[in-house]
């Protein structure tokens, strides 16, 4: 169980950071949403956006989700990696809509994931989960398909509206 935690955590930096020598801006950003997992849950978390140029965008986050499972209240916390690609040219309207292609795990399943995203600040995602823990979460096992439905606040953006 912890051998595919850390072989997962690996590939990810790896994916992230091994390929590209480049410099990176990062910002930071919180997050909440909703995820169907099977079950319904409030997600509330925070992200790193790596951006060079806006034609590939990562984004690594960590968020907890929070939810009533079997009429008992459980949080299950969550680490995610997502690229986002958008190669048009010299078109502004068209470059605010980002493919979005990514991975979730959690201590209970494992989710690759495919979506769209808004300028990077409202994500529509779904996947298809893999149970890693069959007992699941109070009695409930994770599994099958995923949906987010997901709002991105930059922390320099809401730094100037509470100014």
């Amino acid at each position: 169980m912890m051998a595919k935690k850390s072989v997962f955590s690996i590939l990810l930096f790896f994916m992230f950071f091994g390929v590209s020598k480049a410099q990176f801006t990062v910002h930071k950003m919180v997050h909440a949403g909703y995820v169907y997992q099977n079950q319904s849950f409030a997600e509330l978390g925070g992200r790193l956006l790596f951006l060079k140029n806006d034609d590939m965008i990562y984004r690594l986050g960590v968020a907890g989700m929070i939810g009533s499972v079997n009429g008992q209240f459980a949080v299950v916390p969550k680490i995610q990696g997502d690229i986002l690609l958008n190669f048009a040219r010299n078109v502004d309207l068209y470059h605010s809509i980002y493919f979005l292609a990514g991975a979730e795990a959690t201590t209970k399943y494992v989710a690759p994931k495919a979506g769209v995203t808004l300028f990077g600040l409202i994500d529509f995602s779904g996947g298809y989960a893999f149970p890693i823990d069959q007992a699941g979460i109070n009695g409930k096992e994770l599994k099958g398909f995923n949906f987010n439905f997901t709002i991105n606040l930059p922390l320099v953006m809401l730094h100037d509206l509470l100014k």
